[in-house]
């Protein structure tokens, strides 16, 4: 049986591929230190987002997986601001890291992983939600938004 890829493993491969544009082919420096530690924000938060989240699913004792069938819907927590707050936490993180860095290229990883998340995840995620949750569902998604 082929083993899926997880969010955590895209997010892992992203902050690679971040350290390498950096380094190899950073373009231009646009935030100089100590300025660019104001990207600690970001990583703080993107990090606080996913501990959440996660701890949540394990309350609610409901799967973390993508494409496994939740149990529960959750809407509360983190979950009132944003219908997918570890993906948020993921962009974060990357953000974080890119502000660290201070150079140019690595913000092109940022906006692809968005993009990827939207389509590999968060699509087939909300698509799995509606069937299994149907108007709970529909009047969530009308309350919260996908990301913020």
């Amino acid at each position: 049986m082929l083993k899926k890829v997880l969010p955590p493993t895209y997010l892992l491969v992203a902050i690679i591929l971040i350290l390498a544009l950096n380094f190899t082919f950073p373009v231009a420096t646009i935030v100089q230190i100590p300025l660019n530690l104001i990207g600690l924000i970001p990583l703080m938060i993107g990090v606080a987002l996913n501990l959440i989240a996660d701890r949540d699913f394990k309350r609610n004792q409901t799967t973390v997986k993508p494409y496994e069938e939740s149990r529960t819907l959750l809407t509360d927590g983190v979950y009132q601001y944003s219908r997918h707050p570890m993906y948020l936490g993921f962009v974060l993180i990357l953000l974080g890291i890119t502000f660290l860095l201070g150079s140019i290229s690595p913000y092109i990883v940022v906006i692809a992983f968005t993009f990827l998340m939207e389509i590999v995840f968060i699509k087939v995620e909300e698509k799995m939600l509606n069937e299994t949750f149907q108007e709970e569902w529909r009047q969530y998604t009308s309350k919260v938004r996908r990301w913020i």
